[in-house]
């Protein structure tokens, strides 16, 4: 069996955080208020919602620590998260708590025991049972889903996405070093 501990889940968050916060970087701040469909967060608004979204996860399993979701109030942690995410203003701002949340969730993600990733809740109705591991790795996957978004985006802007120029260069470092055993 592969165990998959405490210590990879953060340094996995970590990776994605890095990763989001180097496309929050690569957008100029004249395109945070940029809306790619009618109806669609702004640039800015969906980075803070990145930010703030953990708050959920962090209020169900590390203040409540619910075993099941009966009578949480999903709207009202939602709503908190948005008015914190409401009080970052302008691209520096963004940045900055992306880094700082990020690293205050991987750090506590990090500080957590194999007992406490295997703990089991409940929808509302008492089924349907998954870890704790589970629902924080949800954390990750939320934020994965939201930077193809903003991936995206910075196509649309202009913005070759950092991902790729990585991935160009590796192809370009092959051809040379190809070229030179030619």
């Amino acid at each position: 069996m592969i165990s998959y501990s405490a210590a990879d889940l953060a340094n996995s968050f970590r990776t994605v955080r890095k990763n989001t916060v180097q496309v929050a970087e690569d957008i100029p701040e004249k395109e945070y208020e940029f809306v790619a469909a009618p109806g669609f967060k702004s640039v800015a608004d969906l980075l803070r919602h990145i930010a703030t979204a953990p708050v959920m996860q962090e209020d169900m399993h590390r203040v409540r620590r619910l075993t099941t979701f009966k009578g949480y109030d999903f709207a009202a942690v939602h709503a908190l998260a948005a008015e914190k995410g409401r009080e970052l203003r302008g691209k520096p701002a963004i940045v900055a708590s992306l880094r700082t949340e990020g690293e205050r969730l991987a750090s506590w993600l990090e500080s957590l025991s194999d007992d406490f990733l295997n703990e089991t809740f409940t929808d509302a109705a008492g089924q349907n049972p998954r870890t704790r591991f589970e629902g924080l790795l949800a954390v990750k996957e939320h934020e994965m889903h939201h930077r193809g978004q903003l991936m995206l985006i910075e196509r649309i802007v202009g913005v070759v996405p950092h991902l790729t120029r990585q991935r160009e260069e590796r192809n370009r470092q092959r051809q040379a070093a190809s070229a030179q055993r030619a």
